[in-house]
């Protein structure tokens, strides 16, 4: 394939964490391995082993797997926050994350600085900032309180505002991680329409990390599926969908399961009762019940 018509090229990728067995508690503790002289050992955690695949440009790219299957590491090292342990990843163009919607935000600023102090960390000048204000603000729904600081926001006003402002960011390709749930069913028609829009734009890139299987088979052309740190389809979004339920149903099948043979081996009590006096009382006769309570 023509490396001009690839956007982002994962080759071989593998990334561990190093995971300290002696955790301290104690200050004295944490300052004593701090300085080299405690006795520390590590558990390695492999989270991704050997993935490769190409993102073309203009795609829209799902990556779908559950939790703990390792594509959020993935995202982040797409985004440069990790870097592999080993394997190669290329990215040709501009990239924005919006991994963590609202990182940047102050609180004891007005809904109208953050819009102009997130804009600077988008890379955009007060100009462009002003040029676009008024559209941020209506997309969010925000126009009533724009003036007030950040800390009263509800963080569902916080999440649109954020939002609004990131999808403005004018870059080659977009990482997403879970965006497509955010705000109430109104503001999700929003998004659902700006993600129409980008997904039919040729020239933008979009990679989506979602457990969402409609909004996959509804925007993405590709995607793969991520089980155990390896990809192991990479394909159709319906097939790659229908194999992501089929993972949830047999895990689901294999819980089920284990409860079961659980439920055998636990000894549970039993209670019986039984009713002694007549079944039909007056106001004045008393009611007798004789319990019987057996632990097996």
């Amino acid at each position: 394939m023509n490396n001009n018509n690839i956007a982002i090229k994962v080759e071989h990728v593998s990334k561990s964490f190093k995971l300290p067995h002696n955790r301290q508690s104690s200050f004295k503790g944490t300052l004593i391995n701090l300085v080299g002289r405690g006795d520390r050992t590590y558990e390695t955690q492999e989270v991704l082993k050997d993935v490769s695949f190409d993102i073309k440009k203009g795609d829209f790219f799902g990556i779908v797997g559950r939790n703990g299957s390792g594509k959020s590491t993935l995202l982040k090292m797409l985004a440069g926050i990790y870097t592999p342990s080993a394997g190669n990843i290329t990215v040709n163009g501009s990239l924005t994350p919006f991994i963590e919607l609202g990182v940047g935000f102050n609180p004891e600023l007005t809904g109208r600085e953050n819009v102009f102090l997130n804009g600077a960390l988008l890379g955009f000048n007060e100009k462009e900032m002003s040029a676009m204000y008024d559209d941020i603000v209506s997309f969010a729904e925000l126009e009533r309180f724009m003036d007030q600081k950040l800390k009263n926001y509800s963080s569902g006003m916080q999440v649109r505002l954020a939002f609004s402002i990131a999808i403005r960011a004018n870059s080659d390709i977009l990482v997403l991680d879970e965006v497509l749930a955010v705000g109430d069913e109104a503001f999700q028609r929003k998004c659902n329409n700006y993600f129409e829009k980008i997904r039919k734009n040729k020239n933008k890139t979009v990679v989506l990390v979602t457990h969402s299987m409609e909004s996959v088979r509804k925007y993405c052309n590709v995607a793969i599926l991520i089980r155990n740190g390896k990809v192991i389809v990479n394909s159709s979004p319906d097939h790659v969908a229908d194999e992501y339920s089929l993972d949830n149903i047999e895990d689901s099948n294999e819980h089920t399961s284990m409860n079961h043979e659980a439920n055998h081996r636990v000894k549970k009590p039993t209670i019986s009762a039984k009713i002694t006096s007549r079944p039909i009382l007056k106001n004045t006769e008393s009611l007798k019940i004789e319990v019987n309570y057996r632990n097996y």
